[in-house]
């Protein structure tokens, strides 16, 4: 599910769970685990990537129905957990955005130190509202960080999916490059930090994302248990079973 690469002192987590890199419980807990490994192996940077054309299809919804409250939970929580370790991370983490993006594929870039995407006919967004799940909390404060408030409001409450030119001018991703020259792009910025003086770069880094840190630091579990809740709600399971019903038709 999950390809390593290394770069020398960057290693590279390219996403591989065919056909759309949706995040299971499995490569949810995996790409955690990998995150937060990494600086004890010596690696000074990372770089989180997709497949051409599809960085991630955000959570597995077909999947995720078919489980349980206790199994939902946990994955629930497993997320917040693999959130903190990029928002909390000791490396920076450079976002190549190789394709599609929407909901939770947006959620992993916005904790990202930057963001590289790749232009063409691609879409990215938090479109949570859309398919009947509210915008958790810490991930709208992650947006506000990004984007601003006014903003946030628009792309949270609205849910709408951007262009990858209309996401750039929103804020929400930081470059544009052709989409085969998406990896080696962010691998360049990846290069650019490391060529800084490694203690000056790394402790304002620390200061200048102590905000974004500090969101998973807080106890977090009244808020979990309403995401936990929300998610099996009436409006939420019915408007995520038509989802699933819509796409199996278009499948077909």
């Amino acid at each position: 599910m999950i390809k390593t690469i290394e770069h020398q002192r960057i290693r590279e987590l390219r996403l591989d769970r065919p056909p759309v890199n949706a995040l299971s419980p499995e490569l949810i807990a995996a790409l955690r685990k990998a995150i937060q490994a990494a600086p004890a192996d010596g690696v000074r940077a990372l770089l989180l990537s997709g497949t051409p054309g599809r960085f991630s299809g955000g959570l597995d919804v077909p999947l995720l129905l078919g489980l349980d409250r206790a199994s939902m939970a946990k994955l629930w929580r497993e997320f917040y957990g693999l959130l903190g370790a990029i928002a909390g991370s000791a490396v920076p983490i450079v976002a190549a955005i190789t394709g599609h993006a929407p909901a939770g594929g947006t959620v992993l870039a916005l904790f990202c130190d930057w963001r590289v995407m790749a232009d063409g006919e691609f879409k990215l967004g938090l479109n949570e509202v859309q398919v009947g799940i509210p915008l958790p909390p810490v991930i709208l404060a992650g947006l506000r960080r990004l984007v601003g408030l006014r903003q946030a409001e628009r792309l949270a409450v609205t849910g709408e999916l951007l262009s990858p030119r209309d996401a750039l001018q929103a804020g929400l991703v930081d470059e544009l490059v052709p989409t085969e020259r998406v990896p080696e792009h962010a691998l360049a910025r990846c290069r650019t930090l490391l060529a800084l003086p490694q203690e000056a770069m790394t402790s304002t880094r620390r200061l200048a994302r102590a905000d974004l840190a500090a969101i998973f630091q807080a106890d977090l579990e009244p808020e979990l248990q309403q995401v936990i809740a929300t998610w099996w709600s009436s409006e939420t399971q019915t408007t995520l079973r038509a989802l699933v019903e819509r796409l199996g038709k278009k499948a077909g």
